[in-house]
């Protein structure tokens, strides 16, 4: 998508006149939005863009057939420390009954700033009963990684959604530890608890990876950290 996109949607994060995080608008049979956070979840829950810097937003549009496509700007690299990343996507999304439904499509990560750092993610999810799975592909220059993520809804004696993802990650180059072996793959997971409490949204996570030690420099997967580590976390939204 062009370049005044992007524009646009650094421009809406910094109007003071806008008080709310989105602006939607009926274009043709489309639907248009400009936010400043993610209008989108990917494939029901396993691909979802996150805001990395200051300046944030993007634009969405759906057309009731199923097809969508937008652009989304983690970054918009206007501070010295941030880097310009632009994620390009379209997907066609199908619900057949209100207990069945799929979605696939496609993303593209760009840094229009650097060379040789483009990449891209393919995805699949299928809603089943109250339940999501889905499973994702992205090939990167230096790394591929699949990932399988499930949603199996509010668990009723505990009265919390559960959620969990599991990915393999493939190096194209394998990594030297310091004593000398080298990984060429490695494995991380995640398990999250989540239920709302007086109107706040609780979150407690579990991640870890099959990595240690020296093995922990070579890390860059779905979690924060490469050890094992537990986040306890309450967010509220405020519009």
């Amino acid at each position: 998508m062009p370049r005044p996109l992007w524009l646009l949607s650094a421009a809406l994060l910094l109007s003071p006149s806008i008080q709310a995080q989105q602006i939607q608008r009926q274009l043709g049979d489309f639907d248009f939005k400009l936010a400043t956070t993610p209008s989108r979840t990917m494939a029901e829950g396993l691909i979802s863009p996150t805001a990395v810097g200051s300046f944030h937003g993007g634009v969405d549009l759906s057309h009731p057939n199923g097809l969508y496509f937008g652009q989304y700007a983690p970054s918009m690299g206007l501070t010295k420390a941030s880097t310009l990343k632009l994620d390009n996507y379209v997907g066609y999304k199908q619900r057949f009954t209100d207990s069945l439904g799929f979605e696939a499509g496609m993303i593209h990560y760009s840094y229009p700033n650097q060379t040789d750092a483009n990449s891209y993610a393919l995805y699949g999810g299928l809603s089943l009963l109250g339940s999501r799975f889905g499973g994702a592909f992205n090939d990167t220059p230096s790394n591929r990684t699949g990932t399988l993520f499930a949603n199996l809804g509010r668990l009723p004696l505990l009265d919390v959604d559960f959620s969990m993802k599991v990915a393999h990650h493939q190096f194209g180059t394998p990594f030297s530890r310091v004593d000398g072996n080298a990984i060429d793959s490695f494995n991380d997971w995640s398990l999250k608890l989540s239920r709302p409490w007086r109107g706040m949204d609780l979150d407690f996570t579990y991640s870890n990876s099959n990595l240690s030690g020296s093995g922990c420099d070579a890390y860059a997967g779905i979690n924060s950290t490469c050890d094992s580590m537990v986040t306890l976390r309450a967010q509220r939204s405020f519009f």
